[in-house]
């Protein structure tokens, strides 16, 4: 995804208060061997592609004065309750080293799995997001968990999930749980009659 972006000369409260007046955000790219540079954004364009999944999670180029860069979206501020994206942050990619991201999970098959079809369980989503390391060039736009042969009462965790090549989970402490199926209080079990 392409990010189009100016450099800000003027720094401070009101000159970002000016700049969100006239549908500019402020921002900033740091990280790399370059130092940090404070930028603005289209505010619109901007808004828009916060709400797409995968502009958080993917390697984007940034067009800042005409030089393109590749860069992550690491942390964004929107208003508490106008529409309005207050300030971004982007980190420079260096296509030799490790990210550290977040990255989506989404859940597939839950309604063929025998813990639905058979026990009419919930299947509880405990996560939604990965933290995940890998190059720049592996970084999946998602994580696909199938939940085909997930049974009533067990439950899904990240050492069993299907990571792309060359990426990592990183796991603090536990191996966590991702999902569970759980059979409701008062739920009828469709039963196998014998034979």
């Amino acid at each position: 995804m392409k990010v189009i972006a100016s450099t800000r000369t003027l720094q401070g409260t009101g000159a970002s208060r000016r700049l969100r007046i006239a549908g500019q955000t402020p921002g900033i790219i740091y990280g790399g061997t370059a130092a940090p540079v404070s930028i603005t954004l289209d505010h619109n364009a901007l808004y828009h592609a916060l709400k797409k999944e995968a502009f958080h999670a993917s390697i984007l180029d940034m067009d800042l004065d005409g030089k393109v860069e590749k860069v992550l979206l690491r942390d964004f501020q929107i208003h508490a309750y106008k529409q309005l994206v207050l300030h971004a942050d982007f980190q420079r990619v260096d296509p030799t080293k490790n990210v550290h991201v977040k990255v989506p999970l989404h859940f597939i098959n839950a309604d063929v799995s025998p813990a639905v079809k058979l026990s009419a369980a919930v299947i509880s989503h405990v996560l939604v997001d990965l933290d995940i390391t890998c190059l720049p060039a592996d970084l999946p736009e998602f994580i696909t968990v199938d939940l085909t042969n997930l049974e009533a009462g067990q439950s899904l965790h990240v050492s069993s999930l299907t990571l792309p090549k060359g990426v990592t989970a990183v796991v603090h402490g536990d191996d966590a749980t991702v999902a569970i199926a759980v059979v409701p209080r008062g739920a009828i079990v469709a039963e196998v009659p014998a034979k």
